[in-house]
């Protein structure tokens, strides 16, 4: 079997790699349909990570089922089904609470997509071990795009997470996002879904902008400060400056989501936070815990994260196409 392995800068290149067995029979191997880089890898890509190549990349995909392991009852070979971008149990602590990214059964970190927490390849191979197949595996929902919902291992159930929750508990917020890929373009649409009042996206690429317009936002190039003109502030730029004018938009006891992956370092105006009340969250996301509900809500028809895919590209040219600029490809192969 084949990785797409990241050699350097914009560089990456099929490798081969030994044929996959189950090693236990709690397991799956899948085979990718649809994948698609999220923005770290974009930052990867660009040379921006804090990991030395070489490595097997990739961590969104829906995949078929190929394999399962004999006490595996979720899932079933020939389902389509969502592989979350972390590796988790189901059943540690950590896990029952929701904690997936976080899960005590495996080495810190464990993921897909980075040699960090160990080597589990990435989800622009060929084929795919899932150690943990009933806790990790969420099959598809019937009628959803591989292709639209690509990105729901980690950017859609994450832009979910980012904003659903705050607009539950503040109905009609007014919403500030300030992004630069996928994931903001994602919160502008679900969080009109959603009921916001307001939402303002802020993104100096005119084509971002033109797609949240799209989605009834209103856009900006740049982010002026605005004092305690928003609810809930959502920052995917990985810029520290940018996060520290979000902050500064809040209004009293305001939310600000960080989902940007911060490599540089910078200041955040922690009197002006302190002063205004700010809870301000910068995670790395447990998507499994909640990609059902961002599958649900893709479901019901009132939003539209299709929109958001810039190309659709044969499997074949990965190592050519992945390194391009793009905002959202998905790589699609033959699902035989």
């Amino acid at each position: 079997m084949r990785e797409l392995t990241y050699v350097a800068k914009r560089t990456v290149e099929w490798r081969e790699a030994p044929d996959l067995k189950l090693q236990s029979d709690g397991e799956a191997i899948v085979a990718p349909v649809a994948a698609t880089p999220c923005d770290v890898d974009s930052s990867i890509l660009a040379g921006h990570g804090f990991i030395d190549p070489p490595f097997a990349l990739g961590h969104e995909c829906v995949a078929r089922v190929v394999e399962t392991g004999d006490a595996v009852t979720a899932v079933a070979p020939g389902d389509l089904v969502v592989v979350p971008w972390s590796i988790s149990c189901g059943s540690c602590d950590r896990c029952r609470s929701g904690l997936t990214a976080h899960c005590s059964a495996v080495p810190y970190m464990a993921m897909y997509g980075a040699p960090i927490g160990g080597s589990w390849g990435g989800l622009f191979s060929d084929l795919v071990r899932v150690p943990y197949a009933d806790a990790m595996l969420v099959p598809l929902p019937t009628g959803l795009d591989p292709v639209a919902m690509a990105s729901a291992s980690d950017n859609w159930s994450l832009a979910w997470r980012l904003v659903a929750p705050h607009l539950k508990a503040r109905p009609g917020a007014r919403v500030l996002v300030v992004a630069r890929g996928s994931i903001g373009l994602y919160v502008c649409d679900i969080a009109r879904a959603l009921g916001a009042s307001e939402v303002l996206y802020v993104d100096p690429e005119p084509e971002h902008r033109a797609l949240a317009r799209g989605y009834g936002a209103a856009t900006a190039e740049v982010l002026e400060p605005m004092p305690q003109s928003y609810d809930i502030a959502v920052e995917a730029t990985g810029r520290v400056d940018q996060l520290a004018l979000a902050v500064k938009c809040l209004t009293p006891e305001g939310i600000c989501e960080s989902a940007g992956n911060h490599f540089r370092p910078g200041e955040l105006p922690l009197l002006d936070m302190y002063l205004t009340g700010v809870t301000l969250r910068i995670a790395r996301d447990s998507v499994r815990a909640h990609i059902p509900d961002a599958l649900e809500l893709a479901a019901s028809g009132k939003v539209a994260p299709e929109k958001v895919v810039s190309h659709v590209i044969d499997w074949e040219d990965l190592p050519a196409a992945l390194p391009e600029r793009h905002l959202k490809p998905v790589f699609v192969r033959a699902d035989d």
